[in-house]
């Protein structure tokens, strides 16, 4: 009978492309199990605790989808495998090669991050090329590491119930190896929130150089990617209108729109940020959020209402104590909301 298995592992490999991924064995791992549509075609790739539409053209992929939740995240993570591997799920024509990276300055960036996985079998999925996007060096160890992936996993570790995140990479910038596995302009990381109907998306250019940028809206990420991730919410406008801006504690916050600076002490430079913004009328409102730290809470509030004549708002609010999820009760988050 293992002829017949590897027969039917060879045909596997010879499915003709398509630009409607089906995802069949891990559909729940998509909010309301709706997979997101575009005209790119690619393979789709189920792992244990992750997806990735994959293309074979570019070798890199198009998406990766992960669902997480505070308590999943703060349970004790595996140790970083570090074995990179080749997919050997795609034929070799459509796979990227160890050899495609080797010496050419570009790291093998995760889509799914490694940091996200708290299974065995997770973390050593984690670092197949399937994965992986040529991503510049310090770009990937510097501000994507620690303003993008570790902010997300902050939001979700505080958030009730399931987020999703979708990560991928659009453009041309070049290639890299014999493979020419493409090197993308951008980078995107999109964080959807169904409880609260929110999405955002962090849109970073895939420089040495880079400099990190206020996220864009849901509707500003389907429009630069052309892929609609079907989520429900309000697609039309890329910005929250002034009206939507005038939340009464009974009303519901606004969708997209805004992005979490977390303060876990005080960061000059991150104040020095949040007021360069404002001052350029990039901002339209502050909220700072804080549980037991109202000193801290108090003097970022202070420092940017003085310096930047903005009337900052004050929140406090403590999560229930659970005996599964710790919270990080001495930061402050303030939530920035542009124009």
């Amino acid at each position: 009978m293992k002829w017949l298995a590897h027969l039917l592992l060879f045909g596997t490999l010879w499915v003709p492309l398509s630009a409607s991924a089906l995802f069949e064995q891990c559909i729940d791992l998509f909010p309301a199990q709706q997979i997101p549509s575009t005209t790119q075609v690619g393979r789709d790739l189920c792992f244990d605790d992750f997806a990735i539409y994959y293309s074979p053209l570019d070798k890199k992929p198009i998406y990766t989808v992960e669902k997480l939740n505070g308590e999943q995240l703060q349970a004790p993570h595996p140790r970083r495998s570090n074995q990179f591997y080749e997919e050997s799920r795609l034929r070799l024509t459509e796979r990227a090669l160890l050899s495609d990276y080797r010496g050419s300055g570009y790291d093998r960036g995760h889509n799914v991050p490694a940091g996200d996985m708290t299974q065995e079998r997770g973390m050593a999925q984690s670092f197949s090329l399937a994965n992986m996007m040529p991503q510049a060096r310090q770009n990937n160890q510097g501000i994507w590491a620690k303003r993008v992936e570790e902010p997300t996993r902050m939001y979700i570790k505080r958030a009730q119930g399931d987020i999703y995140v979708f990560t991928g990479s659009v453009g041309q910038a070049g290639s890299i190896g014999k493979g020419k596995v493409t090197v993308p302009s951008h980078l995107f990381k999109l964080v959807y929130d169904p409880t609260k109907r929110m999405a955002w998306a962090h849109w970073v250019e895939n420089t040495d150089e880079a400099q990190m940028s206020p996220p864009i809206s849901y509707a500003e990420l389907v429009q630069n990617t052309g892929i609609d991730f079907h989520l429900p919410v309000d697609a039309t406008e890329n910005r929250p209108s002034k009206q939507s801006e005038r939340v009464t504690p009974h009303s519901p916050p606004p969708v997209g729109g805004w992005y979490p600076v977390f303060f876990d002490e005080y960061s000059k430079e991150k104040v020095a940020a949040i007021i360069a913004n404002i001052k350029a009328g990039r901002v339209s409102s502050v909220q700072i959020q804080y549980d037991r730290n109202a000193e801290l809470a108090q003097k970022l509030l202070q420092e940017i209402q003085t310096q930047s004549l903005m009337q900052a708002t004050l929140s406090q609010s403590s999560p229930p104590n659970s005996s599964t999820v710790s919270y990080e009760r001495n930061r402050v988050t303030l939530i920035v909301r542009p124009k």
